[in-house]
């Protein structure tokens, strides 16, 4: 299933949202992005619908397999493109900024290269 930019931001915020707490719920996406109670519950809706996320009878939400899946891949991107923004000298917020930019669009074998050439130039 190929998803957009915002489905994978969305799957990637509730990992990193379930990291810091025990439970995720869509108050906590909300204050993450900034965004309304009603932009995310229709995005959520979307998720549930599509078998991507699960939503509980106290409206904890947790990834399915196919969402953690694909959550997974994005924060691995994420993390390791700011790690190489910032090895080659760019300040740590705006790495962060980029690599949120990059990691959506680099194609998966070129992002294997990029993760290949810093692990053997990690000690230059």
């Amino acid at each position: 299933m190929e998803l957009r930019e915002s489905a994978q931001n969305y799957l990637e915020s509730i990992l990193v949202i379930s990291k810091r707490q025990e439970v995720v719920r869509a108050t906590d996406i909300c204050a993450y992005f900034g965004y309304s109670r009603p932009t995310v519950s229709v995005a959520l809706k979307h998720f549930r619908e599509s078998g991507l996320i699960n939503v509980d009878v106290n409206n904890h939400i947790t990834l399915t397999q196919e969402g953690l899946e694909v959550a997974t891949s994005m924060y691995e991107r994420h993390t390791a493109l700011t790690q190489m923004l910032m090895q080659i000298g760019v300040p740590k917020e705006i790495a962060v900024e980029d690599a949120c930019k990059i990691e959506h669009d680099l194609s998966p074998e070129t992002f294997e290269c990029l993760k290949r050439y810093f692990e053997a130039h990690k000690a230059d």
